[in-house]
């Protein structure tokens, strides 16, 4: 199987385990992954949970669509944090209930979504900054988040839901799923608990390696 084929495969997959699991519903959402000769993104409208690797976009180096059926609405999105951020292999955008109501219930800062709560959430997911509304696949969004690429792992869109990369699909759905997960506690728990101390994330970074 070609790296391309395999790439497809991980796509289908995975927003099929997504869909199952309800972090995303009816055809909201998308995925994509780099090529060496351009992007797979999921197509415009696709259910992600009844995704074809064969229907997959594909758009090349250029952003010209080439094959497949047509790209998602987001695609402008996806190329920006690319181009920002030389590392991601993966991005994926979905509209994740506890997330979206996090945005709705009034986030914990503007550059910081979440406080550091748990240290896997301060080892796989990191600082997520807010980006206040803008219709779906307004351009002026995706600059902002195309701006912040380098220094972050996702962004969480007010209203819309997140938008997480990584250096491939699975680590992506790992760093959407452990972030929802955040969302979820932190909703669920009154009164809320104090974030994690300096000393406890300086040990994460010096142990693990964490980017915070």
């Amino acid at each position: 199987m070609s790296d391309e084929s395999r790439i497809r495969e991980q796509i289908c997959a995975t927003g099929a385990s997504l869909f199952q699991r309800g972090y995303t519903v009816g055809a909201a959402g998308n995925i994509s992954a780099r090529l060496h000769d351009g992007w797979l993104i999921t197509p415009t409208d696709a259910c992600l949970g009844r995704l074809d690797p064969a229907e997959l976009s594909k758009v090349d180096a250029g952003g010209q669509w080439v094959s497949g059926a047509k790209p998602s609405k987001t695609l402008v999105l996806h190329r920006g944090i690319y181009g920002n951020d030389g590392e991601a292999r993966a991005v994926i955008h979905t509209h994740s209930t506890h997330l979206v109501a996090l945005t709705l219930s009034g986030v914990w800062r503007e550059d910081e979504v979440l406080p550091p709560i748990t240290p896997y959430q301060v080892m796989k997911v990191g600082r997520i900054p807010l980006i206040r509304y803008r219709r779906p696949g307004d351009p002026q969004a995706a600059a902002e988040v195309a701006a912040q690429a380098a220094q972050v792992r996702g962004a969480l869109f007010e209203r819309l839901g997140p938008v997480v990369w990584e250096r491939s699909v699975e680590q992506a759905s790992h760093v959407l799923e452990e972030l929802e997960e955040t969302a979820r506690l932190w909703l669920m728990t009154h009164p809320r608990p104090q974030p994690l101390d300096a000393a406890a994330i300086d040990e994460l970074r010096t142990t693990f390696g964490a980017r915070y």
